[in-house]
């Protein structure tokens, strides 16, 4: 698996601009990704910098000898590099399996472009399909908010925390709630918004519509989907 990864993280250095801002999105395929921006960065074949959406991306970044910057300094971003949970025909994402997903939403809405870099098992054809749907709960609403969610015919699960007590704490400092969908989603867009408008629903881990190219590692190399 880690070839695969590494044939997708370099598949998209390729499409690394020489210069300007970046953001730089969570995962495992991402830390590969970092680890081979931060090579380049040394040898000068690029000097960029980066957003992090997430503490992970912020710790790669400084392992990695990767400069840093903000969205207050560079509100619009060349592109962001990111992972994903599952990618459908229409290269909507499932992504907040690391519980980074609001910032990660926020950076991505910056840039110019999202890329992505995933391996073949997260191709489905509609989303939900292998992964439930993360959404960032404010911790003041979440009763109501999960009484809302099992209305519409929904299964509300709070993510609990490991070698922790209680739920998992977002960078935010709010809850996560996956969602146990009882089918596949038809229309995302619909649900993403659906979910938005309940009060104390912060953000959903439904990315509809962002994706410009998804590039997918193999053993034996890579290829692109594009919109």
């Amino acid at each position: 698996m880690s070839r695969v990864k590494l044939n997708a993280a370099k598949s998209v250095l390729e499409k690394i601009p020489k210069t300007g801002p970046i953001g730089l999105g969570s995962g495992s395929t991402i830390a590969i990704f970092a680890k081979e921006l931060g090579k380049r960065i040394l040898n000068g074949e690029n000097d960029i910098c980066v957003v992090p959406s997430s503490y992970q991306a912020y710790q790669l970044a400084i392992q990695y000898q990767i400069p840093l910057t903000n969205l207050d300094i560079n509100p619009e971003l060349v592109m962001t590099i990111d992972g994903a949970d599952e990618v459908d025909r229409n290269l909507n994402l499932t992504k907040g399996g690391g519980g980074a997903l609001f910032q990660e939403k926020v950076v991505a809405s910056a840039s110019e472009k999202l890329i992505i870099i995933v391996d073949e098992s997260k191709l489905v054809d509609r989303l939900a399909s292998k992964f439930m749907i993360p959404i960032e709960v404010l911790p003041f609403s979440i009763g109501v908010v999960k009484k809302k969610i099992r209305n519409i015919g929904i299964e509300p699960i709070v993510r609990q925390a490991e070698k922790k007590m209680g739920p998992v704490v977002t960078d935010n400092g709010n809850f996560i709630i996956d969602l146990k969908f009882p089918k596949p989603i038809d229309n995302p867009a619909k649900v993403a918004v659906d979910l938005k408008m309940i009060p104390g629903v912060i953000e959903t881990g439904l990315f509809v519509g962002m994706t410009d190219e998804v590039h997918v590692g193999k053993e034996d190399g890579v290829y692109i989907l594009k919109k």
